[in-house]
């Protein structure tokens, strides 16, 4: 059974910085692309960033220059280093497991997420 669990959200004023973990098991991680979105109350959920097994990593234009996505293999776990926040950064931030099992077929799983906010 998979299970992805994130921590670390909180509260913070801006500017200042946050590590979200998100501890995967159930799956061969180290095969799955893994990935951050977040979901702001009445808004649809925007990708944050991702990383792919091999380490390339991708990230939305809102993000990009303070935040960083890594992945510890050994710890099964992915982690999105969020600096110079800002209250429009405030979201329920998810976690997001995507593996390849044939071309073309992958599975999705979610963790039930972890929520930022940040005070002006």
């Amino acid at each position: 059974q998979v299970q992805l669990v994130e921590s670390g959200g909180g509260l913070v004023q801006a500017g200042e910085s946050l590590r979200l973990s998100c501890a995967a098991s159930g799956i061969a991680f180290s095969a799955c692309t893994m990935g951050w979105y977040r979901q702001a109350p009445g808004k649809e959920r925007e990708l944050v960033a991702f990383i792919s097994g091999g380490g390339t990593t991708n990230y939305a234009d809102s993000t990009k220059g303070r935040f960083t996505i890594s992945r510890d293999n050994a710890r099964n776990t992915v982690y999105l280093e969020m600096n110079s926040l800002k209250p429009e950064d405030t979201a329920t931030y998810y976690c997001n497991a995507n593996l390849v099992i044939t071309a073309g077929i992958r599975h999705n799983y979610w963790g039930q997420g972890t929520r930022v906010t940040i005070s002006a």
